[in-house]
């Protein structure tokens, strides 16, 4: 028997009766992490890993039916002994590893193989039968070092405070805009973060994460002189919008894995595009999945096809999953044009 399986609500684990990142309510719910294809509201119980408690209350209400679990620590339950492991994706994020009578599956939801240090990292997970998204699952996706990114963001930050104007950067409220505020040079000048932002930093700030001192956008007046010398992180639906205006003269940029791709730029209408992900690019999706020793590779959201087709080719027993997660970095470039904030 499977012990993951496709049902109209979500992933199901039949011996445990529980399901994984559903997209319908249902009575038992089991999350890997709190980006809003994942975890949904209206289930009656969640199970999560300990260090994301503080983002699942902040984004569907303090008084959800949680029960935390500590990473590697395990449980039993209906037969089925399940653990959470680090899947460095964002703060809390985690891999769930399921063991029923000597058959090991893992559903790894979203990953990121490069540390950042904004969340504990990536730590393969030996298993029969591995679940792995596949967002960036193309041979054209191959990232730089995020050091280089970080430092790419410093210099266009620094050459518009020698202009005189604010550096509005466009990324994804949870988890991008942490990582980054992580990993910039903070001594360039202040920074400003949106209101979808700001109490997400103050979640990471209260579980250890170290990020520099933020201001509230919305506390700083339009003509305040500070604005010529900021950096102001902010969610992709305010692009073009009354509250972008009000930095007056500004340079502004995108942050995400699909920045590639040049045309994704050129249709953002935006002045740079900086390549960083929070998921494995393909280097790095072929790489866990090769740690885990798995035969059997079930693939979800993404390029399904091309990496079924390439694991297949390796000698591997793979298949694709219908889900209907979808990419956080997919939902806040789309957000720019529905003008609506993303999830």
């Amino acid at each position: 028997m499977d012990l993951v399986i496709a049902r109209p609500e979500g992933l199901y684990c039949p011996p445990g009766d529980f399901y994984i990142d559903p997209w319908r309510p249902v009575e038992r719910s089991v999350i890997t992490h709190a980006h809003g294809d994942h975890a949904r509201g209206g289930n009656q119980h969640y199970l999560a890993a300990a260090p994301g408690e503080g983002i699942l209350r902040s984004r569907l209400g303090q008084d959800i039916n949680l029960q935390t679990l500590p990473y590697d620590e395990r449980l039993q339950h209906h037969g089925v002994t399940l653990s959470f492991h680090p899947a460095g994706h964002v703060l809390g994020s985690a891999q769930v590893r399921l063991e029923y009578q000597g058959e090991v599956w893992v559903a790894s939801g979203d990953y990121k193989v490069e540390p950042d240090g904004t969340c504990a990292p990536f730590e393969p997970v030996k298993c029969h039968t591995f679940i792995t998204e596949s967002t960036f699952g193309l041979p054209i996706y191959r990232w730089q070092p995020q050091a280089q990114i970080f430092d790419e963001i410093n210099q266009w930050w620094r050459g518009n405070i020698a202009a005189g104007r604010a550096s509005v950067l466009f990324c994804y409220s949870f988890g991008k805009a942490q990582r980054i505020l992580h990993g910039i040079d903070a001594s360039l000048g202040p920074i400003l973060a949106h209101g979808a932002v700001e109490p997400l930093n103050r979640v990471y700030r209260e579980a250890g994460v170290h990020l520099p001192p933020t201001i509230y956008a919305g506390d700083v007046k339009k003509n305040d002189p500070i604005m010529g010398q900021a950096l102001v992180i902010a969610p992709p639906s305010t692009s073009g919008s009354t509250w972008v205006r009000r930095f007056g003269d500004y340079s502004d940029a995108f942050a995400s894995g699909w920045m590639r791709l040049r045309g994704t730029r050129r249709r953002r209408g935006v002045d740079r595009g900086f390549v960083l992900s929070d998921h494995a690019d393909w280097p790095g999706l072929l790489w866990a999945i090769e740690q885990t020793g798995a035969e059997r590779v079930m693939v979800t959201h993404g390029s399904v096809g091309v990496l079924v087709r390439h694991l297949r080719e390796q000698g591997l027993d793979a298949q694709g999953f219908t889900t209907e997660y979808g990419d956080d970095e997919e939902d806040s470039v789309s957000a720019v044009d529905t003008g609506e904030e993303a999830s």
